[in-house]
């Protein structure tokens, strides 16, 4: 039987070793953890997947992020993922597991929107997720535009333009931005 908990606790080898298993060593090159980068994910908003001897096969992390907007405000938003199973323990509703409780607690207690990288028609028709307010987002680093997708209140006006980044620190929107479209 497979348990889902918050994933403080379960060692950053375990998470690691596992993000590894999910998605190979070179994950660390992704547009994702460039978004994120320096930030430390949060510990009430991420949870593991424990089978019955109590290893963790499966993970989602969600991380303080923004979205820079060309004034040089910063709108705070939480980055969802990755969402991590390993291989031997996929196809088992894991990975749904995880979102599902994520989605339960951030409903139960409503704060910044969500963002997140993934498959539109999954994660919109499961939680809500929807690629409307990215259009005029940018990324440090290439991203399909159909993939960048947010989850909010309806009364949450999100901004129409801007870089996503580590929350709370400069980030250098121009160079980033041509970055991103020369690699989009």
């Amino acid at each position: 039987m497979t348990g889902i908990r918050e994933l403080v606790g379960a060692g950053d080898a375990a998470v690691a070793g596992l993000l590894d298993a999910a998605f190979g060593p070179n994950r660390h090159g992704r547009t994702a953890y460039r978004i994120r980068l320096g930030m430390a994910w949060f510990t009430d908003l991420s949870f593991g997947a424990f089978d019955a001897d109590g290893r963790l096969i499966g993970s989602l992390q969600s991380w303080p992020v923004a979205l820079h907007e060309p004034d040089g405000t910063q709108a705070p938003l939480v980055m969802v993922g990755p969402v991590a199973v390993r291989p031997d323990a996929q196809r088992h509703g894991i990975g749904r597991a995880l979102m599902d409780r994520l989605i339960e607690t951030v409903d139960a207690h409503p704060g910044d929107p969500l963002v997140m990288i993934g498959d539109p028609e999954y994660y919109g028709r499961f939680w809500g997720f929807t690629a409307e307010a990215t259009g005029g987002w940018t990324a440090p680093g290439p991203v399909e535009r159909h993939r960048l997708l947010t989850r909010a209140a309806a009364q949450t006006a999100l901004p129409a333009t801007g870089m996503l980044g580590p929350r709370g620190a400069p980030f250098p929107l121009a160079t980033e931005a041509q970055q991103t479209r020369q690699g989009a």
